[in-house]
């Protein structure tokens, strides 16, 4: 009861505290679920995030239909390399196939514990990395609506359909230097951490 009620509030993209408090109410309001029955469950927690600055530049135009890819953008190759390097030492993720298209998919290997099931783009994969260094990546609502407004993300054309269970889901544009990409990467933390209930440090894995 308690995990519906909280699934719920999280696809209307309420406030990551809300959620916390409304998990509370309602489980310590029902005898039949103990507030805690597990030491070691992962409860989500609010987490704080860095405040976005504008991206510099142009938007980069994108196509609105499916597939959702970026037009007449090109990789800076160091720039590209550090952004797998950095992806690829987040605790438990692993480079597998993407489920969409063959991409470089965003595993979540079994020993991580995934809070939202419901922002995984398939099987547990949470987000893949495009050839010209873009990527689609579930953020926490509130959060992909931040990004957007920043010009660091665009949605992807489910998200602007208002399709169930895609909130959130966004392309993150290519890094084109070292100061995107560090943006770029801990708005891909942030969406670790969301789904994860972790709390990484985007700087530890620079």
């Amino acid at each position: 009861m308690a995990y519906n009620a909280l699934n719920r509030l999280t696809q209307r993209g309420i406030n990551r505290f809300a959620i916390v408090l409304s998990f509370f109410l309602v489980t310590s309001c029902d005898s039949e679920d103990p507030l805690v029955e597990d030491e070691n469950e992962l409860i989500p927690q609010q987490i704080e995030l860095m405040e976005l600055p504008k991206r510099p530049g142009p938007v980069p135009t994108t196509t609105t239909e499916i597939p959702h890819v970026q037009i007449g953008v090109e990789i800076v190759p160091e720039v590209n390399d550090e952004l797998i390097r950095r992806v690829y030492s987040l605790p438990g993720i692993e480079k597998r196939k993407s489920v969409v298209a063959g991409w470089q998919g965003l595993w979540i290997n079994e020993q991580i514990h995934i809070v939202y099931p419901e922002s995984l783009i398939g099987g547990r994969e949470f987000g893949h990395i495009h050839d010209d260094g873009s990527l689609h990546i579930f953020l926490e609502p509130f959060r992909a609506e931040e990004a957007v407004e920043a010009c660091w993300a665009i949605y992807h054309p489910f998200a602007v359909q208002g399709l169930e269970g895609w909130d959130g889901f966004v392309m993150l544009y290519t890094p084109l230097s070292f100061d995107e990409l560090d943006v770029t990467f801990q708005l891909i933390v942030d969406a670790y951490n969301y789904i994860t209930a972790q709390k990484l440090v985007a700087a530890e894995y620079y």
